[in-house]
């Protein structure tokens, strides 16, 4: 009778060494993102943060999400640098909305043959996300599931938690008739309607090397979702910000009744800004109605503020000063009988 195989976790797909390769390469990228309030990290079972001292009645808040089919135009342009800042991106801007500093960020990758190399890309991209956002990447996790991916490809999902005085929340319940909505530019297609975009791409056989003005189609649809986490929170320190809509998946349609009490609409002036090119081409190529486009992407607008008309132009301002986009898009009014809470006209 012959003797078994021998068979190890690598004969089964997964490599261990692979693993702790990358944790390694992960270590240093972590150390960049500490800030105050990290009591243990990267390595252990668990991760410790120290809630910050100075609340009076502190509140956690927390957001997760992923990135969406964002990922397969990276699969295909071997682009990964940028996704992990799109992962933190979509977590903090959510929390952000609440007013919460993001404080630490975890992260999931996925893959059935682990890619040192290009998850190292990814854990880069998440470590500059971080920074940009001032929270501190404190832990995660790996997963090699042989079968489970098709070759070359992954997941990346993520979450964050922030604090945020239980006084100081935004929850739109301060909103008036009358007050402005501010829109704060985004940086493109951000995270969200790529399943779109590449259904476009695909039916028109667009070629991403191609160019759209100056910039390459490519560098155009990965460009990574804006942060906005510091020039905002920069500006509640001074200004009162009664509601906060980060745009994604629904639109600018779908997100800003999110902060609206039921009883309020939010008249938006289509002309107050003109998308970037990127939509207009995404448009064009797609023959996407008006309404749809609206519905589906940001349209160059990745955050809208709420505020007094009486703080709009010095909010405005500030927020200038700190290197955003700001346009007056709109204001807050009272809802007649059927009328949906995002009127754009």
């Amino acid at each position: 009778m012959s003797t078994p195989t021998r068979l190890t976790y690598r004969d089964a797909g997964v490599d261990i060494d692979a693993g702790d390769s990358l944790v390694e390469r992960i270590k240093p990228l972590a150390r960049r993102t500490l800030r105050p309030g990290v009591l243990a990290g990267i390595g252990g079972f668990g991760a410790l943060f120290e809630v910050p001292k100075g609340y009076r009645e502190p509140v956690l808040v927390s957001g997760t999400d992923g990135v969406g089919t964002k990922l397969k135009l990276a699969f295909e342009l071997h682009r990964h640098d940028t996704i992990g800042i799109d992962l933190v991106a979509m977590s903090v801007n959510d929390i952000l909305t609440l007013g919460a500093e993001p404080l630490f960020f975890l992260d999931y990758y996925g893959c059935g043959k682990l890619d040192v190399a290009t998850a190292s890309e990814v854990v880069k991209g998440i470590a500059s996300g971080c920074e940009r956002a001032g929270c501190a990447l404190i832990g995660g996790e790996t997963a090699e599931m042989p079968g489970m991916y098709s070759a070359g490809e992954y997941d990346v999902a993520g979450f964050a938690v922030g604090v945020v005085e239980k006084s100081n929340i935004i929850d739109g319940t301060k909103i008036v008739p009358g007050d402005v909505l501010l829109g704060l530019a985004s940086d493109g297609v951000h995270s969200n309607g790529y399943s779109l975009v590449r259904k476009i791409i695909a039916s028109r056989a667009i070629d991403l090397a191609g160019r759209l003005g100056e910039t390459v189609l490519a560098d155009l649809l990965l460009a990574p979702t804006r942060i906005y986490v510091r020039p905002v929170l920069s500006l509640m320190k001074s200004i009162e910000v009664k509601g906060l809509a980060h745009i994604t998946g629904g639109g600018i349609v779908g997100n800003v009744p999110r902060v609206l009490q039921e009883n309020l609409t939010a008249r938006i002036e289509r002309g107050s800004w003109r998308p970037p090119p990127v939509f207009e081409w995404l448009q064009r190529e797609g023959n996407v109605p008006d309404d749809e486009m609206f519905r589906v992407f940001n349209c160059g607008i990745g955050m809208v503020m709420v505020v007094s008309a009486r703080e709009a132009d010095a909010a405005a301002a500030t927020l200038r000063q700190r290197g955003e986009q700001v346009y007056r898009i709109g204001t807050v009014d009272l809802r007649k009988a059927d009328e949906p809470q995002t009127i754009i006209a």
